[in-house]
């Protein structure tokens, strides 16, 4: 049984997984070898099939920032023209299937016509026009 700390792991062991996955090696096995939770590498090999190695490895590097219009498009894609997450992750460049979620749950609800202001324009009241 693993215990999770919150902890990252580095790009090392998602190389190693990477190279695993290249030689056809399943989320189980290979979490074994790292000695990583199972559900962790899951999680991993799903996003390498999508965004591929280098998306993969870059994965805890920053927090992707997508402007409206991705946002909105990626929503509608998905919740008004059928599109799958994976190919609507692929298709806007989108790293982690969470914020997508989020989107479509907005735009079911009608939120999504709505911009919201960023921090920074909700402070001093920069918003542009």
């Amino acid at each position: 049984m693993s215990v999770d700390l919150g902890l990252r792991h580095d790009r090392l062991l998602r190389e190693q997984a990477v190279e695993m996955f290249a030689r056809g090696f399943g989320y189980g096995l290979s979490a074994r070898r790292l000695g990583v939770c199972a559900e962790t590498v899951r999680e991993w090999q799903k996003m390498y099939r999508v965004i591929g190695r280098g998306g993969l490895l870059v994965m805890g590097v920053k927090r992707a920032r997508y402007d409206y219009e991705t946002k909105v498009a990626a929503a509608r894609a998905m919740v008004d023209g059928g599109m799958s997450k994976p190919e609507a992750m692929v298709r806007f460049g989108i790293a982690s299937a969470t914020p997508l979620k989020q989107w479509c749950r907005l735009s079911r609800s009608g939120r999504s016509s709505r911009p919201q202001a960023s921090t920074c324009q909700r402070r001093h009241g920069c918003l542009s026009s």
